[in-house]
C-alpha cells in the first residue's frame, strides 16, 4: 500500500479553495479520501462584474491567500498541485497580469480555464461511478460567475455548455436577459430530446441545501423537498441564516439566488428529482492530477 497526497486550488468568483486529498494505492485500485479543505471568501467577482478588473485590494488578498496555500502545501508535502481560476478571472481585463503577480510573489502557477475545460474537470469527478448507464443525467455546477451544465447518457457526456449565470451576478442583477432565455431554451430542448432526466447538483450552495435536507448522499431528493427548503431559507433574514442555519456570511446571501436558479434549471429540464453527491471542481482536479502522475510513473518504468 502507498499513500500519496495531492492539492487542488479552485479560484472561483465567490471563494478560493484549497483541497488536500489522500490517494491510497494498493495492488488493485486507488481510493480517494479528502484530508482537509480551506476556503477563503475573496469574492473576485465583485470587482470584475462591476468594473471589469481585479482591483489592488482583492489582488493583494489573493496573493496573501496563495502564499499561505504555498506554505500549507509544503508542510503537507504534496506530490503535486494544480490551481485553476474560472469565470471572474477569465473575464477580468487584468486577469493575466494578476496571474503573473501571484506567480512572482507567491510561487503559485495559476491556469485560467474556459468553460469547456471546467466541464472536462467535472467529468474527472468520476460521475460514472454514481450513475446508471440506463438513465439520463444533467450535471449542474452553480458557481459565482457561471453555471456549467453537462448531459450524461449511457454513462458518458454527450452535451455541455457554460452559461454566464452565477450567484454573484444574480445577486448584483448582472445577468443578461438573453443569457437566461438561452439557458431556458437550451434546457427545454434537452427535455424534449431526453425525457426523464435526473439532475446531479454541485457547488457550495447546492451542497449546503443538501446538508439542510438531511438526506443521505446516495438518496434521490424530490423537487418538492428542494423547493420547500428554498422557502424555508428565504423565510429567514440574512442574519438569521448565519445565526440559526449556521451559514458563513458569504454563503448566507448567495444561497438564495443559487437555490432559485437550481429550481429553475430542474423545472426547465422537466425533472422532479436530484442527486447531490458533494463533489466539485477541486475533486476533479485531484483526479486529473493522480491520472497524470500515474501515467508519468508508468512511462518511467523500463520494460523488458
Amino acid at each position: 500500500m502507498e499513500l500519496l497526497k495531492f492539492a487542488a486550488i479552485d479560484i472561483g468568483t465567490n471563494a478560493v479553495r484549497l483541497l488536500f486529498t489522500n490517494v491510497i494505492e494498493d495492488e488493485e485500485h486507488a481510493s480517494f479520501k479528502k484530508n482537509s479543505l480551506i476556503r477563503v471568501p475573496i469574492r473576485l467577482g465583485e470587482d470584475v462584474f462591476n468594473g471589469g478588473i481585479i482591483r489592488p485590494a482583492k489582488t493583494n488578498q489573493l496573493i496573501d491567500a496563495m502564499k499561505a496555500f504555498r506554505h500549507l502545501m509544503n508542510i503537507h508535502k504534496v506530490e503535486r498541485y494544480r490551481a485553476c481560476a474560472t469565470s471572474a478571472m477569465r473575464e477580468a481585463e487584468n486577469g493575466q497580469k494578476v496571474v503573473e503577480m501571484v506567480q512572482e510573489k507567491a510561487g503559485i502557477t495559476i491556469e485560467i480555464i474556459d468553460g469547456a475545460t471546467e466541464a472536462e474537470i467535472i467529468y474527472e469527478n468520476k460521475i460514472a461511478e454514481i450513475i446508471s448507464d440506463e438513465k439520463t443525467y444533467l450535471y449542474v455546477d452553480i458557481g459565482g460567475g457561471s453555471t456549467e451544465i453537462t448531459l450524461f447518457q449511457g454513462g458518458v457526456p454527450i452535451r455541455s455548455h457554460s452559461f454566464n449565470i452565477g450567484t454573484i451576478r444574480l445577486l448584483n442583477k448582472q445577468v443578461a436577459k438573453e443569457e437566461k432565455n438561452y439557458m431556458k431554451h437550451w434546457l427545454h430542448q434537452l427535455a424534449e430530446e431526453h425525457p426523464n432526466i435526473t439532475v446531479i447538483g454541485s457547488g457550495g450552495n447546492i451542497n449546503k441545501i443538501f446538508k439542510l435536507s438531511r438526506y443521505k448522499e446516495e438518496e434521490v431528493i424530490p423537487y418538492k423537498v428542494i423547493k420547500n427548503l428554498y422557502k424555508h431559507i428565504k423565510s429567514h433574514s440574512y442574519e438569521e441564516r448565519i445565526k440559526d442555519l449556521g451559514m458563513n456570511p458569504d454563503r448566507a446571501d448567495v444561497i438564495i439566488p443559487a437555490s432559485k436558479l437550481f429550481l429553475k434549471i430542474m423545472k426547465w429540464a422537466d425533472t422532479r428529482e436530484a442527486i447531490i453527491p458533494k463533489i466539485g471542481i477541486a475533486d476533479g482536479i485531484v483526479r486529473q492530477l493522480y491520472t497524470d502522475y500515474k501515467k508519468e510513473r508508468e512511462r518511467a518504468i523500463p520494460t523488458l
